[in-house]
């Protein structure tokens, strides 16, 4: 009997097991969910046809959109799914940043198989069965760490819910039970720190030595890691998942600064914007097929992340693909300002350096079909209280200028002036004037 943790597969076994489990979930989706037959049907693509990796790149990509329109036109959960509806147990639906939120269902078997996702992301993330979780999140339909809770309870850990407390309840609590690890996103672990200063608690006193978190970029900028992980004292370890695709992405304890994806559990394929696969090094948009989430799958689907794969090994010794610097960001995020092309992440990471910047907020105004791009600074209330705001501006804009090559319209606001979050922080904001 092979003992061999998933994640520690050598290649071959990997793209053996892709093989069987793609093949599972195609004779399971091919004339029993709706939506997955008819897109092959209008293909022209006979599913029994596909026998290996070579044969499965030839189906369509998928999109969100197209997902959406579904449940649009057919609601609440649209035609793919794979099983009557009595066979479905779980519900979860997106945070909505981007659109009307998707709703998205669980069997048992699917939930199972993210439970899977969840040990192998444990396992890597250095978690043992001694550490304390805890979950300041609130436990809504938006599955943020819903997983990752479930996933911490079936494998014996203590796991501490804390939906519906304020951040002082939960920093006391983290501290009161001994926490050593806490799930949330990049946003809320600053939120915290930055009550916790305010509170007079020195969160570097706690037990906590790991912050696991997702939802948003964060993790993989380099100033706003090391602005967490100063403050908390622990490491920050990035993790990748989306509601309609699972829990598949996470940065090895003992590999900083890349992100391996469960290869066990899924198919990724990184390509270019004509949809040819890319090199390793070359950044492209990550393709996602899920391999065990059946009831309601995603093939060939279009995440929308930026990535590259790296071009050396991965430190831990994993054979899995590993994206070097995790999710780049969002492939429609980029705007293009005076002939520069800029993503809000190049933004976070300058803003990050500036420790006099409690929070910020990006805006891009269209006037006259231009791009106009305006950045909201907070203070802190030391320096607002030296009357050094102004100069704080004056160097935020001179830093921009110097590293993105344009000019910014940056704007102080008053302190508290700007929205906290608790799970996705929304900084990044479209408007048409």
């Amino acid at each position: 009997m092979n003992d061999t943790p998933l994640e520690r597969l050598p290649r071959a076994e990997i793209e053996v097991r892709q093989i069987r489990l793609l093949q599972n979930l195609l004779v399971a989706v091919d004339g029993n969910n709706a939506f997955w037959s008819r897109k092959y049907a209008e293909a022209g693509l006979d599913l029994t046809s596909v026998r290996t990796l070579d044969d499965f790149r030839r189906l369509p990509f998928s999109t969100k959109q197209e997902l959406v329109d579904d449940q649009n036109e057919h609601p609440p959960f649209g035609t793919n799914l794979t099983f009557p509806r009595e066979n479905y147990c779980r519900l979860h639906q997106t945070s909505g940043t981007t659109g009307r939120p998707m709703r998205w269902l669980d069997t048992d078997e699917s939930w199972d198989w993210f439970m899977r996702c969840w040990s192998q992301i444990y396992r890597l993330a250095g978690v043992t069965p001694e550490d304390v979780l805890a979950f300041p999140f609130s436990f809504g339909p938006f599955i943020g760490f819903w997983a990752a809770f479930d996933g911490s309870h079936r494998q014996g850990n203590l796991s501490v819910p804390m939906g519906g407390m304020s951040t002082e309840q939960r920093i006391n609590l983290i501290s009161e039970l001994q926490a050593t690890v806490v799930c949330c996103t990049p946003t809320y672990a600053l939120r915290m720190a930055e009550v916790a200063e305010a509170e007079g608690v020195d969160l570097r006193e706690n037990d906590v030595r790991l912050l696991i978190v997702a939802g948003e970029p964060g993790a993989n900028i380099p100033a706003t890691r090391e602005k967490i992980e100063a403050a908390w004292g622990a490491q920050l370890i990035d993790h990748w998942g989306m509601t309609d695709i699972g829990a598949l992405g996470v940065e090895p304890i003992d590999a900083p600064g890349g992100m391996l994806i469960l290869e066990t559990e899924c198919i990724a394929e990184i390509v270019d914007a004509d949809g040819q696969q890319v090199e390793p090094g070359v950044e492209g948009e990550l393709i996602i097929t899920n391999l065990g989430r059946i009831g309601q799958p995603v093939i060939r689907y279009k995440t929308g992340d930026r990535v590259r794969a790296a071009t050396n090994p991965c430190p831990s010794g994993c054979e899995l693909l590993r994206l070097e610097g995790g999710i780049i960001g969002r492939m429609d995020d980029m705007v293009t300002v005076r002939g520069n092309n800029v993503f809000p992440s190049s933004i976070e990471a300058i803003l990050r350096e500036f420790d006099a910047i409690a929070e910020f907020r990006i805006t891009v105004e269209t006037k006259k079909s231009m791009p106009h791009l305006k950045i909201e600074i907070e203070p802190t209330p030391e320096v607002a209280a030296n009357d050094a705001t102004w100069g704080l501006v004056d160097q935020v804009a001179n830093t921009l200028r110097k590293r993105l090559n344009f000019q910014a319209e940056v704007v102080p606001v008053g302190i508290d002036d700007l929205p906290r979050f608790e799970m996705k922080g929304r900084r990044f904001v479209r408007r048409d004037v």
